[in-house]
């Protein structure tokens, strides 16, 4: 990442408190965020540091079992279970150096959660976390929607988790330490450059655990390309940091932007988080069978189902391409030669 070029640019921070007096001067930062920036940082949310470190607490007790223990909850077709060192981004080709555990409403985890012997308390506890996330998510739709000039409740209803057709998900992550007197193998990726195909994702981070950077550029959702400026996110403590995603982004005819970003791995000593990173993302992702479709109709209209379904084709082409893009710089170009 030597070639990495930083701006100084800060993301917009707003606060939700007295949400129901100031909706209308929130909607206004909510949407001006939404169209320059793609992210922002939430305070004033009602959701206490307490309440989040708890959850981290949660979540370090269910990456410190044996992975054998959670190979019992392996990933699933439903987005739902623990992965690790699987998911290869685009940009990368290589996996992420990380692990995952990933909750859903519902029916959705269906043999998807560890007895509770093996791990007291933390369904009960995740599934109120999720809660309070909705919470916070909600009014957030109804910000967008006002935006949009949508019913209040339209997107409210269009991610109604208590359905059975629910497909939200809060994401906990472990990285990997490293450590700093070694340099990190080369293909070693943290998190590799990405944006995320959901409607909005609510990301909470630990203080002192940097790595989390942006980098905008995307004029529609459909691209990959990027712009070549990178920002750090610093954490705060308490703040959750909120980026569009692809759904939105379409949603509101391109005039939201999902962002880039991606988690940087550490190479310098002297400025970066070498040791273990823990960050939960919820990820707002639309109910199987609404109908998702902008006020100026600029794309057909889908399904949920149908969106996910196109997120995850243009992800694989994308990964496919540039798998043969590594194997035609490995061997001189002969292949797409041979092609030709």
């Amino acid at each position: 990442m030597s070639d990495t070029t930083y701006s100084n640019r800060s993301i917009p921070k707003i606060s939700l408190h007295d949400f129901e007096s100031r909706i209308d001067a929130i909607t206004s930062e909510l949407v001006a965020a939404a169209e320059a920036d793609g992210f922002f940082a939430l305070v004033g949310h009602g959701i206490s540091e307490a309440e989040i470190e708890a959850q981290f607490a949660a979540a370090e007790r269910f990456f410190a079992l044996p992975d054998a223990a959670k190979a019992a909850v392996p990933f699933t077709h439903r987005n739902t279970g623990w992965e690790k060192r699987a998911q290869i981004r685009p940009s990368t080709g290589a996996a992420d150096q990380k692990e995952s555990y990933q909750m859903q409403y519902g029916e959705a985890m269906d043999g998807v959660w560890l007895p509770e012997a093996a791990l007291p308390g933390f369904r009960a506890q995740s599934l109120a976390f999720m809660r309070r996330a909705q919470d916070v998510s909600d009014r957030l739709m109804v910000c967008f929607a006002r935006g949009l000039g949508f019913p209040d409740d339209y997107f409210v209803r269009a991610h109604d988790v208590s359905r059975p057709t629910a497909q939200t998900v809060l994401r906990l992550l472990h990285y990997f330490a490293l450590d700093p007197a070694v340099p990190a193998p080369d293909g070693y990726y943290r998190a590799g450059a990405h944006a995320d195909w959901d409607f909005v994702t609510l990301l909470f981070q630990r203080p002192g655990q940097s790595g989390l950077e942006i980098c905008p550029g995307r004029e529609v959702f459909t691209e990959f390309g990027r712009g070549d400026k990178w920002t750090k996110v610093e954490p705060a403590a308490g703040e959750i940091v909120c980026n569009i995603g692809d759904l939105l982004m379409s949603w509101s005819d391109d005039r939201f932007k999902s962002t880039f970003h991606r988690v940087k791995t550490p190479t310098d000593p002297a400025t970066d988080y070498y040791g273990p990173r823990y960050s939960m993302a919820y990820f707002n992702q639309p109910n199987t069978d609404c109908e998702i479709q902008g006020p100026l109709k600029k794309y057909p209209v889908v399904t949920g189902s149908e969106f996910t379904r196109a997120a995850m084709k243009r992800n694989y082409d994308a990964l496919q391409a540039k798998k043969e893009e590594m194997v035609s710089t490995a061997t001189g170009g002969s292949l797409v030669a041979a092609a030709s």
